[in-house]
């Protein structure tokens, strides 16, 4: 009766107690779990990558609390779709007096103006609004929005956890189709899926349906290449290769080799990393490791990433090859980073010091007869637009925090520091 359901589907978990991976959410203490206990639904953007659960969540939310369950794709929806159901929506909620839940997938892909219809609906409580996205949610959705939703993280899976999955799909796949399969390498498949335990699922029903009417029931990676027809390097043990390649594409970066830049980028290209992902990642290294270095660098690289979201693959692989040879060739400075750094880690120290009164605002006349404002030296009014005044409270008045890196900019950027502060620096 179910041999055309796929695999996936068959597994796909139908409460709290079934869902791999996220305990945090999920667990005794689970903050999820929580909400479902004592029936507080409350608009919600789950955040994680693809096939850690977002889907199911909501609708294990949606089965839990009674609520009537909408589904829409930012792919394939506009705001028509979204006023037809808030219309539908209206009239549930007359009837049941619960707010049906309107799960959006995807919401990063709305615009601006299809993000906003959606905001009356979410004050007035016609919907529980419950959107799920690949991407940072404060980039992607509008801050109305997401004001009035509560972000939950979700985790990729762990290596083990994958695993662990490997082997339910696999004793699920015997049991339905009267097979003894047993999957003894599991590398390649995950891979193959990337962590993405939808595609996990598919990729096991897929090898082992390609060997069900032959004598093998030991299941290998070069079973698993045979069948997915792929070349490529097996997952390390710990199963971050992820975080690994990025690590590694960074560090090239940081390290001045534009060969090792490009050959993690295109290793993160052919699997099929999120190309805004990467760009946003050049951005901060821009900053972070380049600096006052090459101060173009951070405008180069902010081109990058708002170039990648109007081109798109394939193209932008040959702008983000542009700005990683480019960010890998800069002169290098940490200097900036370093001395938010130490500013932080100072304020932590030294609390709330009072602003010196020759700095404070004065827009009344009490604050001007308390001496706000009063001495403060307006450095326009003086030669080289600059003179010689304090701007740090008194307690930490010869504190330096920018330390000048060792590169030509900043080196001009020393000297000049020391001609205008009497040797301070």
């Amino acid at each position: 009766m179910n041999q055309n359901i796929p695999l996936a589907e068959k597994l796909r978990p139908k409460t709290l107690d079934d869902v791999l991976g996220q305990e945090h959410l999920t667990g005794e203490r689970g903050t999820i779990r929580k909400m479902m206990q004592t029936n507080s639904l409350n608009s919600l953007i789950f955040w994680g990558p693809p096939g850690t659960g977002k889907t199911t969540l909501a609708e294990i939310i949606s089965e839990n609390s009674g609520r009537k369950f909408y589904k829409l794709s930012a792919v394939s929806s506009g705001v028509k779709d979204v006023r037809d159901v808030i219309e539908d929506a209206k009239k549930q909620n007359l009837f049941s007096g619960k707010s049906p839940i309107l799960f959006i997938d995807e919401i990063h892909r709305f615009n601006k103006s299809q993000q906003d219809s959606l905001l009356h609906a979410v004050e007035k409580g016609w919907i529980v609004l419950i959107g799920a996205t690949t991407e940072n949610p404060s980039f992607e959705v509008v801050s109305a929005l997401l004001s009035r939703s509560q972000v939950y993280i979700l985790k990729a899976l762990t290596y083990e956890k994958l695993e662990e999955l490997i082997d339910i799909a696999s004793e699920r796949y015997n049991r339905d189709e009267s097979t003894s399969f047993e999957i003894t390498e599991k590398e390649a498949l995950i891979q193959y899926s990337g962590g993405d335990a939808r595609k996990l699922i598919n990729s096991v029903e897929l090898v082992l349906n390609q060997f069900k009417n032959s004598e093998k029931k030991e299941i290998k990676n070069e079973d698993v290449l045979e069948v997915l027809q792929e070349t490529m390097a097996l997952y390390d043990k710990n199963g971050e290769q992820h975080y690994d390649i990025i690590s590694a594409f960074i560090k090239s970066m940081r390290g001045s080799d534009p060969n090792g830049a490009v050959y993690w980028l295109a290793r993160m290209l052919a699997g099929g990393e999120d190309i805004k992902f990467i760009a946003r990642r050049m951005l901060i290294l821009a900053s972070e490791d380049i600096g006052l270095a090459n101060p173009n660098a951070l405008v180069i690289a902010n081109n990058c990433f708002q170039a990648v979201n109007v081109i798109g693959n394939p193209e932008a692989r040959i702008i983000l090859s542009e700005t990683a040879v480019y960010l890998a060739v800069s002169p290098k400075s940490n200097s900036t980073y370093m001395a938010i750094n130490e500013a932080l880690a100072l304020v932590k120290k030294t609390g709330n010091l009072p602003v010196p009164l020759h700095l404070r605002n004065a827009p009344t006349k009490l604050m001007k007869d308390l001496d706000y404002g009063k001495e403060y030296k307006y450095a326009h009014s003086y030669d080289g637009n600059f003179v010689d005044q304090a701007f740090l409270p008194e307690e930490i008045k010869d504190v330096r925090l920018y330390e000048p890196g060792n590169n030509a900019t900043e080196k001009k950027i020393y000297e000049e520091l020391k001609k205008k502060w009497n040797g301070k620096y």
